[in-house]
């Protein structure tokens, strides 16, 4: 694999160690980096942090960590005794039970790391957990200290590798429970569920994120561009929302479709570019470095 490994250890399932590589399986480097600038010289800006009552700029050394006790108090941690309080790390993905893959709600994934044998002399351990995964449609709950942290970590088969999925923990994830409470009970009207469900069945697909739009990056892309050609752009219209009188209506016309929506594309119709391709054309917006 081609990207740098961000962690390197073993699975260790009862008496079964298996030495892995751990690779970010998603990535933010592609977007856009915008800089801070000051507006009357053009200069970029660099972070200084000052002290909130005298106002003066306060050295690196002199920087330290505390926790607010009470108003204006704080407890000072010092580097070494959060360095001392840091679980220490034994680089082993320690494997606690094996539960469904269906079973674990998704509010609790925080992020995806592609896990692939260490050394060809681990493949065979390794090939031999992801077959015991998969053909069980089993996932292994694990931990490990990452980025200094004692992590919970989903651990499933995926491809011809395995994905290792960092948990939330319980106290971070809000309850679904405290979040809707405010939705009241509501009657749906017959006619506007069956309309709906009429909806569903003619949009279904399969999963392709490759036709996902990222339109933030692509306006951001556009409004570069247009700026280094001089050009002014026109903000999109943003949608009404549908009034609740015209609700049954608005299902109506979106079941029985408009012409354009049932007109199949021709083959050889190129697609629509998006802004940030346009962006990447004749003109670069910018080179993309990264902000330090």
């Amino acid at each position: 694999m081609a990207a740098r490994a961000i962690w390197s250890g073993a699975i260790k399932i009862a008496e079964i160690a298996c030495p892995v590589k751990m690779y970010t399986a998603a990535t933010t480097s592609e977007r856009i980096s915008l800089n801070l600038l000051n507006r009357k010289t053009g200069n970029r800006l660099k972070r200084l942090y000052v002290d909130e009552k005298t106002d003066k700029p306060v050295e690196r050394e002199d920087q330290v960590k505390g926790y607010e006790t009470s108003a204006g108090h704080y407890v000072v941690l010092e580097p070494e005794e959060i360095t001392a309080a840091v679980p220490d790390s034994d680089k082993v993905l320690k494997v606690d039970n094996f539960i469904t893959c269906g079973q674990i709600e998704t509010t609790y994934f925080d992020k995806p790391y592609y896990l692939l044998p260490a050394s060809d002399a681990a493949e065979e351990a390794f090939v031999l957990i992801r077959e015991a995964l998969r053909n069980q449609k089993a996932a292994a709950i694990a931990h490990t200290v990452l980025f200094r942290r004692l992590r919970p970590v989903l651990i499933r088969a995926h491809r011809k590798g395995l994905i290792a999925t960092t948990l939330n923990f319980d106290y971070e994830v809000r309850s679904a429970k405290e979040a809707f409470k405010d939705i009241g009970k509501r009657k749906i009207d017959a006619e506007m569920l069956e309309l709906a469900e009429h909806i569903l069945e003619t949009k279904a697909g399969s999963f392709d994120p490759s036709a996902f739009e990222d339109r933030y990056e692509d306006a951001l892309a556009e409004l570069v561009k247009a700026k280094i050609d001089g050009r002014k752009v026109i903000p999109l219209k943003r949608p009404e929302p549908t009034k609740k009188n015209d609700l049954l209506e608005a299902l109506r016309m979106s079941a029985g479709g408009k012409e354009e929506d049932k007109a199949p594309e021709k083959k050889g119709t190129p697609k629509k570019t998006t802004s940030r391709k346009k962006a990447e054309g004749e003109t670069k917006p910018a080179p993309r470095r990264k902000a330090s």
